[in-house]
């Protein structure tokens, strides 16, 4: 009775948060909150420092991600996850055209070609190991043949900024590899093919 009474309680001031409506292909963005999120938000201008694809299996909808490895996470999961539990869902703004069931079984097999990679903390444009942006940009060129975000180079990126000095420091050393082509999560949400449907 107790818990029926605190479920109430939060659903009338508003602290439960229901999962939003997703459909295939959707591709949902959020602050991560691992150690180099700020890096990235300084360097690329947004507050938006990870993201991922919804995958539907047996009809529950999960967040094809990389993280430590590439992997399906529980949506649910996957939201309460980043920075005060808030996302932006995006969605193609012609996606009941262009997700045909040919194009969502393509995004199916893709997304099983890269399962289990090891996560990129090096950002090279290979298929070895993969970073979230990477991932879903190589998804949705692969299997529709659109490219959602314009590709960069890293110098392309602030890089004046303490944090991303020291982050690049980290990773490179004095070798930082300022033509190695880049796709962030920035990129990929100032595309002009995806339209917001839900945020918190």
């Amino acid at each position: 009775m107790r818990n029926l009474v605190v479920a109430a309680i939060l659903l009338l001031t508003g602290c439960a948060k229901t999962l939003p409506s997703v459909q295939e292909g959707d591709v949902i963005f959020q602050t991560s909150r691992s150690g180099q999120s700020l890096a990235i938000q300084k360097a690329t201008h947004s507050p938006y420092s990870h993201m991922g694809i919804i995958i539907f299996r047996d009809g529950t909808p999960y967040v094809f991600e990389t993280v430590a490895t590439t992997r399906y996470t529980p949506l649910k999961q996957w939201i309460n996850r980043g920075q005060h539990g808030r996302y932006v869902l995006k969605r193609l703004k012609d996606a009941g055209t262009i997700l045909t069931p040919e194009v969502s079984q393509r995004l199916h097999d893709e997304a099983n070609h890269y399962l289990g990679r090891p996560y990129d903390l090096m950002f090279e444009w290979s298929d070895d190991r993969m970073y979230c942006s990477e991932l879903v940009w190589k998804l949705y060129k692969h299997a529709a043949n659109m490219e959602l975000g314009q590709l960069q180079t890293v110098k392309d990126l602030d890089l004046s900024e303490p944090v991303v000095k020291a982050k690049m420091h980290e990773r490179y050393g004095d070798k930082v590899p300022l033509n190695e082509t880049v796709i962030s999560p920035a990129a990929m949400f100032d595309s002009p093919l995806l339209v917001v449907v839900s945020q918190t």
